[in-house]
């Protein structure tokens, strides 16, 4: 049970204000335990005309999109059924309509024929490069799409108007107000969110400090238009760089295959070579700045740690601290080069809660590998300084009292009907005290 009160400033490290402000009005599944639990879902929420209803005690939001039907949250994972549905399933509640159904970390999702139609997505188009479309044995799409596949046909969905955009990043400000944050750094800032930041600081309705982290591939333009944009309360912090994919969908980078992994990758995706990723932390470098890169396999966290020492020898900014994004499974002769090179590990103990049915499923070889907070304290990550911690919001909820939580039990907290389970809990050795959890969300401003 956590007892210290909550601080009172506090910095969410690692989050998407425009998408966590979208989120908030999408139809979420992610309480539902099966397939056909997310399939009654979607066929409720969509014919509900008042966009919202509480079903099994679990609140789903309708999309405000015209025609197609979103829905974020899906954890198949947890499903006593832990398969992914196929566009088939979604076809028989949506024969006409686009649908998709994102996973809760943004990864990968299942789309029916329509959405793939839309997305011109078909038998013959081919995996693109760092991504997958999953198919059955006669080669027929079956609608999951992985990493650069599952961007591919998000970027078919409508996009919001100039109107909805500022109501969401207002929402998304105001939900994270509330939680006690003055401090919040974008990951993966779009274009547009700078300027809306500014003016919104100008007209004196921003009482938080922003930092953006726009994707390394937009640096040249970022630093052409950044002084049009920054302000006392919103400033650049660095560019984003995906070294790998995710756990669920078994595209993070491992250095040693995953028990169920897909034949085709069985040790995961990797998203860029490491000479291409020692050249996003020199582009860092160079235009004074940091690079937060999402690492969640071992083999990612060794890839950028290793770019990070390389760049470091050439002293081009030797004060800048890069960053290593959910750090998730990390081999143990990583962890002290953490401190030694200065790098900020950026982590989210609540992906933990989420994470455990896959860790166990997956990774049962190396669960002592997962989220190794306590070594990388006592090895010179003191919280606050070299150990950060956010939510990754909207992919699990912002509130901090879930990362505290699992920094603190190691366990799926908040899961299975509120039962901590004992024999679930992971690594319990890398458990940190409640005070030194709260010191990596305090705010230095």
């Amino acid at each position: 049970m956590l007892t210290l009160p909550r601080p009172s400033r506090l910095r969410e490290a690692h989050c998407h204000l425009p998408m966590l402000g979208r989120a908030l009005s999408m139809i979420d599944v992610s309480m539902c335990r099966s397939l056909d639990e997310m399939l009654h879902a979607l066929r409720v929420c969509t014919h509900n005309a008042e966009g919202l209803i509480t079903d099994n005690s679990s609140t789903f939001r309708a999309d405000e999109s015209r025609q197609w039907v979103i829905a974020i949250g899906m954890r198949i994972e947890s499903w006593s059924d832990a398969r992914w549905p196929t566009r088939q399933d979604l076809d028989r509640v949506f024969p006409d309509r686009p649908c998709i159904v994102r996973s809760f970390d943004f990864h990968s999702l299942v789309a029916n024929s329509a959405a793939l139609g839309a997305a011109g997505v078909h038998r013959g188009t081919p995996d693109p490069s760092s991504g997958v479309f999953k198919r059955d044995e006669m080669g027929e799409l079956t609608g999951v799409a992985l990493e650069s596949a599952e961007s591919l046909i998000w970027k078919s969905v409508p996009e919001p108007s100039a109107t909805e955009r500022t109501q969401h990043l207002r929402a998304a400000l105001a939900h994270l107000r509330s939680l006690g944050f003055v401090e919040a750094h974008d990951l993966k800032s779009p274009a547009w969110l700078g300027p809306e930041l500014a003016r919104m600081a100008d007209a004196g309705e921003l009482d938080m400090h922003i930092e953006l982290y726009p994707m390394v591939e937009e640096a040249g333009q970022t630093m052409k238009s950044r002084q049009s944009w920054e302000r006392d309360h919103v400033r650049l912090g660095g560019f984003k760089l995906f070294a790998d994919g995710t756990l669920n969908s078994r595209t993070a980078w491992m250095l040693h295959p995953y028990v169920d992994g897909m034949a085709e990758h069985p040790r995961g995706l990797p998203n860029w070579t490491p000479e291409q990723i020692t050249e996003a932390v020199r582009i860092a470098e160079r235009c004074g700045v940091a690079l937060a890169t999402h690492a969640i396999g071992d083999a990612a966290v060794r890839a950028v740690l290793n770019a990070i020492e390389a760049v470091k020898s050439e002293r081009i900014a030797p004060d800048i601290h890069h960053r290593i994004e959910h750090c998730e499974v990390v081999d143990p002769r990583e962890v002290p080069r953490f401190a030694a090179l200065g790098a900020i590990a950026s982590v989210q103990p609540c992906h933990l809660i989420y994470d455990i049915p896959v860790l166990t499923r997956a990774l049962p070889d190396r669960l002592e590998h997962v989220l190794p907070l306590r070594d990388m304290m006592m090895a010179g990550c003191k919280p606050g300084e070299l150990l950060w911690f956010g939510s990754d919001a909207p992919i699990v909820p912002a509130d901090p009292i879930a990362s505290i939580a699992a920094a603190v039990g190691r366990g799926e907290l908040g899961l299975n009907d509120g039962v901590a389970a004992e024999s679930l809990s992971i690594a319990a050795a890398q458990a940190l005290t409640e005070e030194n959890s709260w010191k990596a969300f305090v705010s230095r401003h």
